[in-house]
């Protein structure tokens, strides 16, 4: 299954000026873990989805939304 968040985590990531390292830090996960999900290898845990979407400042639903 192809879900957009992977990009999005990644876009937002760098639009934010942070470095994989250093969402792993403020997220409380390994930087293994955020590289995975950046490269659609895994997801991020559904716990997450609440923390990662107000450090970008968007609503969950927006974390899953295609640019299409």
């Amino acid at each position: 299954m192809d879900l957009p968040i992977c990009k999005n985590i990644k876009k937002l990531r760098q639009r934010a000026g942070l470095t994989q390292r250093a969402l792993a830090s403020l997220l409380q996960v390994s930087v293994q873990a955020v590289s995975k999900w950046e490269q659609e290898r895994s997801y991020p845990d559904l716990t997450l989805l609440p923390a990662i979407a107000s450090l970008f400042g968007v609503s969950i639903d927006e974390l899953f939304k295609s640019e299409e």
